[in-house]
């Protein structure tokens, strides 16, 4: 799901299948322009980051929620 993410990353309109979550099987779909793997690679980081604040921010909002 995390290389799905950081593709879309990257091209929000890209049509893509992975097979077994892994990077060098990635199928490009109805003519997605492919992404290099060194890219794919390096927004990896950013999307990890980016789901670690966005659970953060969840959690947040449910401990304000129970104090009010």
């Amino acid at each position: 799901m995390i290389i799905i993410e950081a593709i879309l990353k990257i091209n929000p309109n890209a049509k893509v299948a992975i097979t077994d979550n892994d990077i060098n099987q990635i199928e490009w779909l109805d003519g997605t322009t492919p992404i290099p793997k060194a890219d794919i690679e390096a927004q990896i980081p950013e999307v990890e980051f980016d789901n670690a604040m966005a659970d953060l921010r969840s959690k947040r909002n449910n401990l304000l929620k129970d104090t009010d």
